[in-house]
């Protein structure tokens, strides 16, 4: 239900230190599983994204200061993929999509130079959607990274009634919004309890 770990303690009775361990080992088990799922193929979108409640007047996107850099993995009509990746260049970018896209995936991107030579790197079908002003679309031949900017909207409208989270568990709440968005049409609380099986939570 996606509830906060006061009101959860405030229902059950049991106290918010015990609520809040047992949520924590609960990410713990859904990142493992976000990071169990195969290689993407077909259509994929991929993006990075800027998280983090602090902003510098005068910077945004790429050059916002003090943000933690998340990239993300899209199959178009499935699911999604998420690393927090130390900055956006080529080199750190390319090789994590090397690693989860298969080779010959028609692949779409914004124009950052980081996607530069996908094509020579197995991905000869890489559309580009160039920034100008607003217009993030080439409706005529259906280039786009819409689905992966959804994604982004929706992590982080999700994150900011969190009201902050530290840096450490970032990547966890991040890995539970993928882990919701991957199986948004099935019973969230079917999937938890095959989790929970093997190992059971200690």
């Amino acid at each position: 239900m996606d509830l906060e770990a006061t009101k959860v303690a405030q229902l059950t009775g049991i106290s918010r230190r015990t609520v809040n361990r047992y949520f924590h080992l609960l990410r713990v088990r859904i990142a493992a599983a976000c990071e169990a799922q195969g290689t993407f193929a077909g259509t994929i979108e991929v993006d990075e994204s800027y998280f983090g409640p602090r902003r510098v007047r005068g910077k945004c996107g790429r050059g916002a200061s003090r943000k933690t850099i998340v990239f993300g993995i899209f199959k178009r009509n499935g699911t999604v993929y998420t690393q927090i990746i130390p900055n956006a260049r080529k080199r750190t970018i390319q090789p994590i999509i090397c690693g989860k896209v298969r080779r010959g995936s028609t692949v779409h991107s914004d124009g950052w130079h980081a996607y530069d030579g996908l094509a020579t790197v197995g991905y000869p079908k890489h559309h580009r959607v160039i920034h100008r002003g607003w217009v993030l679309v080439d409706r005529r031949r259906g280039h786009h990274i819409n689905g992966i900017e959804s994604f982004w909207a929706t992590a982080k409208t999700r994150l900011a009634r969190r009201r902050g989270i530290r840096l450490p568990y970032l990547r966890l709440h991040l890995k539970e919004c993928e882990f919701r968005f991957n199986h948004r049409r099935e019973n969230l609380y079917r999937i938890l309890l095959g989790l929970l099986k093997t190992p059971p939570l200690k």
